[in-house]
């Protein structure tokens, strides 16, 4: 196992890093650009009013793609496949938002989410980047959490248990936030080495960070 300790740099370790990391700086072009497709594809499908695929088509759409995704990870395939996944999260995500959109507080709920969002990936990213700790050792506690908050929220979507599903989502909260520094340690200290692969696990963290976090803000709004 590596050494957890933290690694002493200057203050600005965090452009340091960025400089010389080859493949940190290659995942951060590539997630900005997949950010903004799928706020492009999300914006139409608000704009067009067009339903969500439902839970069947969003499950075997977002793990086949993932699939052809990690196959295609060393070929420039792998970049459409990034994109045509990250696009299909965005089309997923236009139904949602307008749901949220037409609640009364409606704008701001949506706005509070992704300042939400933005703040706690800059953070987390910011303080990895920066202090270059290790956190590897989160790994197993991170797949384990996740599969169960993935079952629980299945299960919470099938019994119609409300009180479950925000659970779900404060969970998701918490594991995607841990995502989002695992990840970014694992690229700085060479355990991720593949662009593509670490742009998906970035954009599906702030992805599921976003819809959680407008799940909590929705239900504390609709209570006000």
């Amino acid at each position: 196992m590596r050494n957890l300790q933290a690694i002493a740099v200057p203050h600005s370790g965090a452009e340091s890093v960025l400089a010389t990391n080859k493949v940190i700086r290659n995942t951060y072009m590539l997630l900005s650009m997949t950010l903004l497709f799928a706020a492009a594809t999300a914006a139409a499908a608000v704009a067009l009013k067009l339903p969500h695929p439902g839970l069947v088509v969003t499950l075997v759409g977002y793990f086949g793609l993932l699939f052809a995704t990690t196959k295609l990870r060393n070929s420039a395939w792998g970049l459409v496949s990034v994109f045509a996944l990250t696009g299909f999260m965005g089309y997923t995500l236009g139904p949602i938002v307008s749901h949220y959109l037409g609640l009364p507080n409606g704008g701001q709920t949506v706005m509070m989410a992704m300042t939400g969002t933005a703040a706690i990936f800059l953070g987390l990213s910011g303080y990895a980047l920066t202090t270059r700790k290790d956190f590897s050792f989160m790994g197993g506690f991170l797949m384990v959490g996740i599969l169960l908050a993935f079952v629980a929220g299945l299960a919470a979507i099938f019994l119609e248990i409300p009180a479950l599903s925000l659970t779900v989502s404060a969970a998701f909260v918490l594991l995607m936030s841990g995502l989002i520094l695992f990840e970014t340690s694992n690229i700085i200290h060479g355990g991720e080495t593949n662009s593509v692969m670490a742009t998906v696990t970035l954009f599906v963290s702030i992805f599921n960070l976003f819809t959680s976090l407008l799940h909590l803000l929705g239900f504390m709004n609709s209570n006000e």
